[in-house]
């Protein structure tokens, strides 16, 4: 669990990021699981899209794919999210105490 400390300082990290998970007409499925997956793992701390021509609600999405990969939704705004979750071998992010 994150505190409101530790959120902002990834926020700031999240606020110059270009999305690299895009959700679209599909949904949420076995490869885009797998995407995150290995996106986290690389970066600890990621951006997604939903976009116009999904169903879902943004918040929905951000949490569903949180809880299958394990991770914490940092922020949903509009139709973006920030996800973060520690590498377990190439840790790069630092956070606040």
């Amino acid at each position: 669990m994150l505190t409101g400390k530790q959120k902002r300082y990834l926020r700031s990290l999240g606020q110059t990021m270009e999305p690299i998970i895009h959700v679209g007409k599909n949904g949420i499925g076995g490869m885009l699981i797998k995407q995150v997956e290995d996106a986290l793992e690389a970066r600890e701390l990621i951006k997604g899209r939903v976009l116009q021509n999904c169903l879902q609600d943004p918040k929905e999405v951000a949490n569903e794919i949180a809880e299958a990969v394990d991770a914490e939704v940092v922020q949903v705004i509009g139709r973006n999210f920030l996800l973060y979750r520690p590498s377990e071998e190439n840790r790069q992010i630092e956070l606040p105490v």
